[in-house]
């Protein structure tokens, strides 16, 4: 049978959520509908969700629609936990955007599609709440074409959007006007439609309009966009023919060599690891032995995502997801067999707020320390860390909410009454210019029984940290080569000031043992000493986090408002006004992001809506701020020693 592995994404509140409940209402997979509001959706199944009314965790529903297994996703639309969705987006076929009539395009809808198009990943618009009132289905259209850069196409006619008696109807592509606004975004891509739509329109049956559209769909060229409303299923049959007949689906091989990825891990009852897994060729059955980056592991269980429900099995083939027990050593992330890598590079903006967390009772360090690093391992986005003597603890964060459901978790989940500081904010460095170290085996003031040389220099902007060998590789043990590029990754956590070092890339120049006494440990303890006077050379410059913001306030509250902006340091780049609203969008400092919105309600009498999301470091003037380091500072030589020894 096909395969779709299907996401749903969104802004929050945008009625992602309602919209899988609606669906699987509709296809036959729940027979009641349950609500966010209520607390009792399929997908939200943690507790915090069901108070909330937010998704939380990524969520799997299977079900079959004729002869298509979907695999849907439901992932949060809360900023705070975009984590959830970076590892979500790589298992796609196709998605789903859903987008608020009322409120239009927002900055998560931004990011989302964004990283949809750089994935590659084809989706479709869901343009939801067109019976709410300020609902602008025509202009939401519009907001998409020009903001998201993308090409969307109605597939929806709407009547009385707004009101509670809008009514929502499928656009009959063989009749006009719809029939030319599908030829004419069509032919950018298939200019036989256009002549055929002119010269002979007869050839043009909605069989081979369908079949057009699903062709562009599947290349990314065009976005159908369809309008409903989820809470009352208007538009939604539509919007479900359409998963079938216009999104591209895969027909994997059971009998192919295992392959696939695990993309969540969650506890079971008795504190095991069950670890989600999404196969994408090959079968698998109980007491299997699997190939995972920390070593083989035998699978002890499997839980199958199917017709809507988790069974037990003793089996699972290719295009179906389940929990695996038995894989102890798993992370999220690791691949099993020829998993196709080619998305594992797409990176969502790093937490820029950090927060210190301690035990109500300090009797409860330890236990805490362990919880916090179960959690981690569930969110490998989420970094933990503590100082050398392990008397305090770090957490750093996407945003306060991220932060209440941590302490909430602690409490309810494991007993834990935890405190949670002020947060501030993660800065970081940033490499000046190039520089270059070595420290030479037998000579002074080398201790260590190997020969490092490195080389630092900056990359652009945004590009990340990177590592490659300008030496002649089979000199040595392979280990000893893999010792060097994880001290290197493991150094650049905390640079000259005891920051995380960004967009620097680290080559090694030199490599030298001396059999058979060299151990992989001489070299692991030398890199940081050599990459830390390269860095010293190459000089680092701290860079604090800055925002993008969007604000919308009433036109009477503009002047309080700019001057707020003004005296935030914030730079505008773009400002619209139209009756009665003022519509603005700038940088900001991340810092500066929590004072602005604490001021905004009073400023604006409570009408004033303020979205911001990470978009680059900047460097700072002044003094660099410091922070305290976890570990031995390779940055002061005789301390370094002393402390590893």
């Amino acid at each position: 049978m096909r395969t779709l592995n299907l996401g749903i994404l969104a802004h929050v509140d945008a009625g992602k959520t309602s919209l899988t409940e609606r669906f699987l209402f509709d296809i036959g997979v729940i027979d009641k509908l349950g609500s966010v509001d209520g607390g009792n959706t399929q997908t939200d199944s943690l507790e915090l969700e069901r108070q909330r009314g937010i998704t939380i965790a990524a969520a799997v529903v299977s079900f079959t629609i004729n002869d298509l297994v979907v695999n849907l996703i439901d992932t949060p639309g809360h900023p705070d936990f975009i984590a959830e969705v970076e590892r979500v987006l790589q298992l796609l076929d196709a998605a789903i955007v859903v987008v608020s009539a009322v409120e239009g395009v927002q900055p998560q809808t931004r990011v989302l599609v964004r990283a949809l198009r750089q994935l590659g990943v084809p989706f479709l618009f869901f343009i939801n709440k067109v019976d709410r009132l300020g609902a602008r289905y025509e202009q939401v259209l519009e907001e998409i074409a020009s903001q998201l850069s993308a090409r969307p196409i109605a597939m929806s006619a709407v009547r009385n959007a707004g009101s509670k008696l809008a009514e929502v109807e499928a656009a009959d592509m063989a009749k006009e006007p719809h029939l030319g606004a599908v030829c004419e975004a069509l032919a950018t891509g298939d200019e036989g439609v256009m002549d055929d739509y002119i010269l002979a329109p007869y050839r043009l049956t909605p069989q081979r309009l369908e079949h057009a559209l699903a062709d562009q769909v599947a290349r990314g060229l065009i976005h159908p966009a369809f309008a409903g409303v989820a809470m009352s299923g208007a538009g939604v049959p539509a919007l479900i023919s359409a998963v079938r007949t216009l999104l591209p689906s895969r027909r994997p091989d059971p009998d192919a060599p295992v392959a696939g990825k695990i993309f969540k891990i969650e506890r079971g009852w008795g504190g095991e690891k069950l670890a989600y897994l999404c196969l994408t060729s090959g079968t698998i059955s109980v007491r299997d032995y699997l190939d995972l980056p920390k070593g083989s592991a035998k699978v002890s269980a499997i839980q199958l995502f199917t017709d809507g429900r988790i069974e037990k099995t003793t089996r699972v083939g290719a295009g179906h997801i389940a929990k695996i027990s038995g894989l102890s050593g798993a992370r999220i992330g690791d691949s099993i067999g020829d998993q196709d890598s080619s998305r594992s590079h797409l990176h969502f903006s790093p937490p820029t707020l950090e927060t210190r967390v301690r035990p109500a009772r300090p009797a409860d360090n330890a236990a805490l320390w362990l919880v916090l690093t179960q959690l981690a391992d569930q969110d490998p986005l989420i970094n933990l860390r503590t100082n050398e003597d392990a008397t305090e603890i770090f957490v750093s964060l996407y945003g306060e909410v991220q932060k209440e459901v941590i302490q909430a978790t602690l409490a309810n989940d494991f007993g834990l009454e935890a405190l949670f500081e002020e947060s501030t904010i993660i800065h970081a460095e940033r490499p000046i210019g190039s520089g270059s170290a070595v420290e030479i085996i037998f000579r002074e003031p080398n201790p260590f029984l190997a020969t490092v040389g490195l080389r630092v220099a900056p990359r652009p902007p945004g590009a990340g940290n990177s590592f490659a060998f300008d030496v002649e590789m089979g000199q040595m043990p392979t280990s000893f080569y893999r010792a060097v590029e994880e001290a290197v990754f493991e150094t650049l956590k905390e640079g000259i000031f005891g920051w995380q070092v960004i967009d620097c890339h680290v080559a090694m120049t030199a490599a030298r043992q001396s059999s058979p006494a060299t151990t992989a440990v001489d070299f692991r303890r030398l890199t940081p000493l050599v990459l830390a006077a390269a860095l010293a050379s190459a000089q680092t410059t701290v860079c604090e986090p800055i925002d993008r913001f969007q604000l919308e306030v009433p036109t009477t509250a503009l002047t309080g408002i700019l001057t707020l902006l003004a005296k935030s340091g914030a730079s505008t780049t773009e400002s619209v006004i139209t009756t009665g609203t003022a519509r603005l969008e700038g940088t900001v400092a991340s810092a500066l992001i929590q004072g602005i919105q604490k001021q905004l309600p009073g400023l604006t009498s409570g009408a004033g809506v303020l979205d911001h999301s990470f978009d680059h470091y900047a460097g700072i003037n002044g003094s660099p701020p410091l922070r305290q380091r976890a570990g031995a500072n390779p940055f002061n030589r005789a301390d370094y020693l002393q402390r590893i020894r």
